[in-house]
């Protein structure tokens, strides 16, 4: 089963990003229900140019899974999102500096994706390992969501199951933290818990895939049986 695993790089506000780190560090895991996984991990410019030319490179190898890791650093819980909205800012630049003229991302297109992943099992999974952890609707209005809408516009028909995580800032030095306010988690903590959340969705993978592979072939025989144009002499 093939595993693309996405972070994103730095961006205004945020001069380090765990996300690309953690992508990194869950392609490098050794175990042995990961075993049967050929991880692929890649860092994402956190840019709209950069979405639009990496993702269907990066897609057309055909995944089975895409799990996106991006930064929400003013959350205090990882929040798995369930869709992406047709939106996006046109008040905050990339880390290129380009900012878009229009909020909506495709002009007549619905006004959201939602995911086919099963979001309360990975849920669970999370919760598993104590990490802090909810569902969450709202995947904002900048590279996040935009590269989720595209990733799961792909996959409306028969592609790889998509799931958007947001993680929030990472613990520098530990320390006590304040009575009532969670703290924050390290980046060793994220990548087990990130590890038991893949394992949970290669599960979740592997029972769709009969389902899949039969879509494809249906797509395939249509296209076969499909009358083509006579070529003029």
């Amino acid at each position: 089963m093939r595993v693309l695993l996405l972070g994103f790089g730095p961006f205004p506000g945020a001069p380090r990003n765990p996300s690309a780190a953690l992508a990194q560090k869950l392609a490098r895991r050794r175990r042995p229900l990961l075993a049967n996984l050929k991880r692929r991990a890649h860092v994402l410019a956190t840019t709209y140019a950069a979405v639009d030319r990496d993702l269907p490179k990066l897609l057309a190898d055909k995944p089975d899974i895409v799990l996106v890791f991006g930064l929400a650093a003013r959350r205090r819980q990882v929040c798995i999102e369930t869709r992406a909205r047709n939106a996006r800012s046109v008040l905050f630049p990339d880390a290129g500096g380009y900012r878009p003229r229009h909020s909506r991302i495709e002009r007549g297109g619905p006004d959201a994706h939602v995911g086919r992943a099963p979001f309360h099992r990975l849920l669970g999974a999370l919760r598993a390992d104590r990490v802090p952890a909810r569902l969450s609707r709202d995947a904002g209005r900048y590279l996040c969501n935009y590269a989720y809408w595209r990733a799961l516009a792909h996959a409306a028909n028969g592609g790889p199951l998509v799931v958007f995580v947001h993680i929030p800032a990472l613990a520098r030095n530990p320390r006590p933290h304040r009575r009532g306010r969670r703290p924050a988690p390290s980046l060793a903590q994220l990548a087990r818990a990130a590890e038991h959340l893949l394992i949970a969705l290669a599960a979740a993978g592997k029972a769709r895939r009969p389902a899949r592979d039969r879509a494809r072939s249906r797509r395939s025989q249509s296209r076969a049986a499909a009358p083509r144009p006579r070529r003029s002499s």
